[in-house]
């Protein structure tokens, strides 16, 4: 590759992002490899990933939905929400209005971050009782051991973090345990909704780019910008 072709593409990209694929030394042709190769695997992940958030923040509606008698359950004490969680509600239903927007349960429902849903399964809400309730009706295809309010909070978290990472452009070839994270998310979906899970598989290219590795994008980059003699 042309060492002033990799140093633009270094400068647009940030030397510091490019860094996180040379730590052992590698040569520019293989750590663009490696950032692109970071950025299919990312890609692949993105439906799961978006795929299982939508389905635990509609799972939770639902339940809390039907414990609460109201599709607006999260203005009610009822709901036993966090000071942060009411604090989040808040936000939602201003950022709405001020878009001009009706702050109908379905629009608030999907401006609430990713952490509002995951928290239900925290300690704090294993007091509540909100914890342990949803742990039985938002997963009615868990097995029952499964259900353990530790167990799931561990899983969303974990979740959360990767999403976290994908989302934003953040390396993700290193771990050793991606192959097993990415199998969590889908039996978690699973554990939603069968059919959900079986939408998802149909169009989930993980396993093939995963399996594939960093060879396939050295050979398009080999290809593409050959060396200049």
């Amino acid at each position: 590759m042309n060492p002033a072709f990799f140093q633009q593409l270094e400068t647009i990209l940030a030397a510091e992002r490019i860094d996180a694929y040379r730590q052992d030394g590698a040569a520019p042709v293989l750590a663009l490899a490696r950032y692109l190769w970071n950025v299919a695997l990312c890609e692949t992940l993105y439906s799961p990933l978006q795929i299982a958030e939508v389905a635990l923040r509609n799972a939770v509606h639902r339940s809390m939905q039907a414990r609460c008698a109201t599709d607006q359950w999260y203005d009610l004490p009822a709901a036993r929400l966090l000071l942060w969680q009411q604090t989040q509600v808040s936000e939602a239903r201003q950022k709405l209005l001020a878009a001009g927007k009706p702050d109908t349960a379905g629009r608030m429902v999907a401006e609430m971050h990713f952490g509002f849903w995951t928290s239900f399964f925290n300690k704090t809400h294993a007091g509540t009782g909100i914890g342990h309730y949803l742990a039985q009706q938002a997963f009615p295809h868990a097995p029952r051991g499964e259900r353990d309010l530790k167990k799931l909070d561990a899983r969303w978290r974990r979740i959360r973090d990767l999403r976290n990472r994908v989302f934003h452009h953040e390396r993700i070839i290193h771990f050793a345990d991606l192959a097993a994270q990415h199998s969590t998310i889908l039996e978690t979906i699973g554990w939603i909704s069968p059919e959900l899970l079986d939408m998802t598989l149909a169009i989930d290219r993980f396993p093939v780019v995963r399996q594939a590795g960093v060879q396939p994008w050295l050979d398009q980059i080999t290809a593409r910008w050959p060396r200049q003699s």
